[in-house]
């Protein structure tokens, strides 16, 4: 191999690399429009909701509203361990929903986040419950909101914080947001009824123990923003960061792989140890 072939594997090599080590390695997790961040969120509250303890009769299936996924980014990317302050004003969190609920979790690392993994979170408050006394010794609201009878669709977003998240200790994390409508976790009142077969008190079809309805279930498309938020124009970056993704990065690593073999085949002991 002549001088001028090796600078080009060099060259090719070094190129590489820095792609993989360059910002486009850097972590993404799910968008709001990733279709298997959506079914998991939707499947993970509704296996939740069916097997609410003491059984349900008037559980409402869950299905994904877009609206609340957009409020949801637009609060996550405030990276603030807090609930949206605009909760209270509907109109400006949705534009047909008269009122909407939250749930909130962090972590770090950022890759430390599932869905699951979230809402196992919420849902082990469920141990701090009294159904039958309607009281909590402790924080209950996240689980009593996931399996709020009257809650049909929710909305989620994560978003990771490398500059830390304010209110809290993290330095370096991720924020999920889930929106839900309508709003749980009225004072004074049972998250949902007990007695009576499941299903028995809200009609439709019956779908693993919660009730269907053909207009509830209905997807909506929302050309809607919160007034609030002042990152919408980030959204395009997101987009352009994923396409960046998923076609610099295969691209990368193939010339990675190439120059890789290419060195070890002119070069045999170039990778070995002693």
């Amino acid at each position: 191999m002549g001088p001028s072939a090796k600078l080009v594997l060099v060259l090719i090599l070094w190129a590489g690399l820095g792609l993989l080590d360059s910002g486009v390695c850097s972590l993404e997790l799910p968008d709001i429009y990733d279709r298997s961040f959506m079914e998991e969120c939707v499947k993970e509250h509704n296996a939740a909701r069916s097997s609410a303890r003491p059984p349900a009769s008037n559980m409402l299936f869950m299905t994904w509203d877009e609206g609340l996924a957009i409020t949801a980014r637009a609060w996550a990317r405030h990276c603030q361990f807090q609930h949206n302050i605009y909760l209270d004003e509907a109109r400006r969190v949705h534009p047909d929903f008269s009122s909407v609920g939250e749930n909130l979790w962090i972590g770090s690392p950022p890759s430390f986040f599932t869905v699951k993994r979230a809402m196992e979170r919420w849902l082990n408050e469920e141990r701090d419950y009294n159904y039958l006394n309607n009281t909590c010794s402790k924080v209950c609201g996240h689980y009593t909101q996931v399996v709020w009878a009257r809650s049909y669709k929710v909305g989620c977003a994560v978003h990771v914080c490398p500059n830390g998240i304010r209110s809290s200790r993290l330095q370096d994390g991720a924020i999920f947001v889930c929106n839900y409508a309508t709003a749980g976790n009225v004072v004074g009142s049972r998250p949902f009824q007990s007695g009576g077969a499941p299903c028995s008190s809200c009609g439709g079809t019956c779908e693993e123990n919660l009730c269907r309805n053909k207009e509830r279930d209905v997807q909506k498309s929302y050309n809607w923003t919160p007034d609030w938020d002042s990152s919408s124009t980030s959204s395009s970056a997101g987009s352009s960061s994923f396409v960046s993704i998923v076609t610099v990065r295969p691209v990368a690593l193939i010339l990675t792989f190439i120059a890789a073999y290419t060195v070890h085949y002119f070069y045999p002991d170039i990778f070995c140890y002693e």
